[in-house]
């Protein structure tokens, strides 16, 4: 794939994946300073084969704070261990996630608690919305040890969304995508046969249907995506992210005035100025 098509494809994963449920997005310029950790010591949730944990990016995180970060950090630590009340261990782990969101910026001990506060709170909203989290995250992370944490903490996390509504297709969705992008299993087509059921119940899915056309691309059926994704485009023209990757796949194919056409939609929807100049770069291109 050419440069320019990496920046836009990038741009749009950043805005698009970034943005989290209460519209803002946080800021994670310190999570690449996260490694993969072999054979950490586990993080309570029985997920026996993992070679990342809470406990090991918690270390790692520690070290980009400073002094007075770590003062605070550790006063709300020591609160978990101190209250009894469920309403007060609610209000402690969402100022955790708060502190890792605002002042410390790094992603994973942000979701790490927000996924705490849910599994306590234990409410399909709370536990969906943290699984969002995760696996909207992994699907941008390269280090495949921690894409692999992340999606069992979300696959954890849905499952019981799940045991509260069963039919919530939504949930049944991003269960699949655990599969489909998380490396947690062998088989992805277990992820794309969980994704596949609830597109059958209803085409118009679009959310369902994003996630098979992900898993198309990635296994270089194009064709499949770009039909997936044509359907999204009807079905949500405003849909920036499904019309940028509708435009890569058309490139992909060959199918240069498809792809333009796609980029042109694009740019009409873009509001981030450096998006806008990628996209238009891109259509330059095709025309030369």
């Amino acid at each position: 794939m050419r440069k320019s098509q990496l920046i836009t494809i990038a741009l749009s994963a950043l805005l698009v994946l970034g943005l989290f449920f209460f519209g803002r997005t946080v800021p994670k310029k310190n999570t690449t300073k996260i490694a993969a950790v072999k054979h950490g010591p586990g993080d309570g949730h029985n997920h026996s084969n993992e070679t990342v944990s809470i406990d090991t990016i918690l270390v790692l995180a520690k070290k980009n704070l400073d002094e007075g970060q770590v003062v605070r950090l550790k006063t709300l630590e020591n609160r978990i261990e101190t209250e009894a009340v469920k309403d007060q261990q609610l209000h402690v782990y969402h100022q955790l996630a708060r502190f890792w969101a605002d002042s410390a910026h790094i992603f994973e001990p942000y979701a790490w608690y927000t996924a705490e506060a849910s599994r306590l709170e234990n409410s399909e909203k709370s536990l969906t919305f943290a699984a969002r989290l995760f696996l909207e995250n992994l699907q941008e992370d390269e280090v495949a040890d921690r894409r692999r944490w992340k999606a069992l903490q979300a696959k954890d996390l849905f499952e019981r969304s799940l045991s509260i509504n069963p039919d919530n297709d939504s949930a049944k969705v991003g269960l699949g995508a655990c599969y489909l992008f998380g490396g947690i299993s062998d088989m992805p087509m277990e992820g794309i046969g969980k994704i596949r059921e609830v597109v059958t119940k209803d085409s118009t899915n679009v959310y369902a249907q994003m996630m098979l056309a992900k898993g198309s691309i990635l296994s270089g059926q194009y064709d499949k995506a770009a039909t997936r994704l044509e359907l999204i485009s009807k079905l949500t023209p405003a849909d920036l992210d499904a019309n940028l990757m509708l435009a890569d796949v058309y490139e992909r194919m060959g199918q240069k005035q498809k792809a333009a056409g796609s980029y042109q939609k694009s740019l009409a929807l873009a509001k981030d100025k450096m998006l806008k100049e990628a996209i238009a770069k891109r259509l330059s291109e095709l025309k030369n």
